[in-house]
């Protein structure tokens, strides 16, 4: 309802937008350039010194008076005089004549309006083409916003009204909270048709538990209800902002996280394939010659060959 009472309000602006003429455009042209020039609520009488009801001679006297003082061959140097002395020349003609002057005089009573329609801002302003293309985007997406609120509103009471609804069949109409789980079902509202021609409510089933309300799906399912299920207007959501993220996500694909590598240290099998026998604890010893040493064994340098003796190397001192 209040969706449609919008678009009528809108409907109604543009029609009273469309029933001003060129002739209107041109008056509030002129009382926009005179306030700006001359103070914030000067009038075409106030600037001729003349009242409302002044006649038409009285009118022409006060311009004569007034062109003469304003005249630029009279302020030579005097920035915005040829301005001045031409717009004393149209609000005259203005004035002197018996239609524009009533045209005048309506909006000299009930004050010009704010809103002027789009074709006086453009024929004012002439806006390109990117400052057309952006006014369309931000109205359309206000327009947009407004909905997705009226929607949120809307789909918000049917959910308070539906947990209230199943709340009141639970615990009865005070309200009154009771322990325990508790099935019900709640009337949605309107009638279905069925196929032998009788009109039935349509019901959904719910369950209340203690301060909880869910929806029972014919699964036999529970689905939490709550305020959170009505989504919110959001700007995120309008059509050109979605539109942006969508594309940004097209040109900038998300990065994927690098698997972590486990290191695990890796041994040569030459240097550890080595005989049981050699293993400590195995029980076998390397076999030793008559002298107490150990036979080496290939492939694994004994500990003479890793470590020279101390004897010959003092032996080789001496020499």
């Amino acid at each position: 309802m209040r969706l449609f009472t919008f678009f009528a309000f809108l409907a109604v602006l543009a029609t009273v937008a469309l029933a001003w003429d060129k002739e209107d455009h041109e008056i509030f042209d002129i009382v926009s350039d005179l306030e700006q020039a001359e103070g914030r609520g000067t009038t075409f009488y106030s600037w001729l010194g003349v009242p409302s009801t002044a006649t038409t001679p009285e009118i022409a006297k006060a311009y004569r008076k007034l062109s003469m003082k304003l005249h630029p061959d009279k302020n030579p140097g005097v920035k915005g005089a040829q301005e001045r002395f031409a717009r004393l020349g149209v609000i005259s003609t203005i004035l002197r004549n018996p239609e524009s002057r009533k045209r005048y005089d309506f909006f000299y009573k009930n004050g010009v309006p704010k809103w002027r329609g789009t074709g006086y801002y453009y024929s004012r302003y002439r806006p390109g083409l990117k400052t057309v293309l952006t006014f369309l985007v931000i109205l359309s997406s206000a327009i947009q916003y407004l909905v997705q609120h009226m929607t949120y509103k809307s789909d918000l009471a049917r959910v308070q009204r539906f947990m209230r609804d199943a709340r009141a069949a639970a615990w009865g109409p005070s309200l009154k909270p009771v322990k325990g789980t508790r099935k019900v079902r709640v009337p949605m509202g309107g009638r279905v048709i069925t196929d032998e021609g009788f009109a039935v409510n349509r019901n959904i089933d719910m369950v209340v538990d203690e301060d909880n309300v869910y929806i029972l799906d014919p699964n036999g399912e529970k689905h939490l209800l709550d305020e959170t299920a009505a989504t919110p207007a959001a700007v995120s959501r309008t059509w050109f902002i979605a539109l942006v993220a969508s594309l940004y996500r097209k040109a900038v694909p998300k990065k994927e996280e690098e698997p972590v590598e486990e290191f695990v240290d890796e041994v040569d099998a030459s240097e550890t394939d080595l005989d049981a026998s050699d293993a400590p604890g195995s029980g076998a010893s390397t076999p030793k010659e008559k002298d107490g040493t150990s036979t080496p064994v290939e492939g694994v340098p004994s500990a003479k060959a890793a470590k020279p003796s101390k004897r010959k190397n003092n032996k080789k001192a001496r020499r």
